[in-house]
């Protein structure tokens, strides 16, 4: 099965950017509609961008230029650039398969918090 690795996470004021990285240790997950997922607590974990097998890209509203999700094939490692971030934007991310794909077992997360 196919293991998870989130990073990038911190503490940033508002309006900062931070860099997230997911490690897989299958080259065939980032062949896959692939992406990243956050949950605030007391919410639902939520997805937030995908990339598809051909390259498409989904954002959620609430990100939408604001976020762009990358991957590097070759370093078996998936991104989310994450620009001009809000305090709603405070929750634990997480990478995963996205849409019909079944769910690979779920990594520890990285935590993003954004506060002044």
């Amino acid at each position: 099965q196919v293991q998870l690795v989130e990073s990038g996470g911190g503490l940033v004021q508002p309006g900062g950017s931070l860099r997230l990285s997911c490690a897989a240790s299958g080259s065939i997950f980032l062949l896959k509609a692939t992406g990243w997922y956050r949950q605030a607590p007391g919410k639902d974990r939520e997805l937030v961008a995908g990339v598809t097998s051909r390259d498409a890209t989904y954002y959620a509203d609430s990100v939408k230029g604001r976020f762009t999700i990358s991957r590097d094939n070759a370093k078996n490692t998936l991104y989310l650039q994450m620009n001009s971030l809000k305090p709603e934007d405070t929750a634990l991310y997480y990478c995963n398969t996205f849409g019909t794909v079944q769910r690979q077992d779920w990594g520890q997360g990285t935590q993003v918090t954004v506060s002044s």
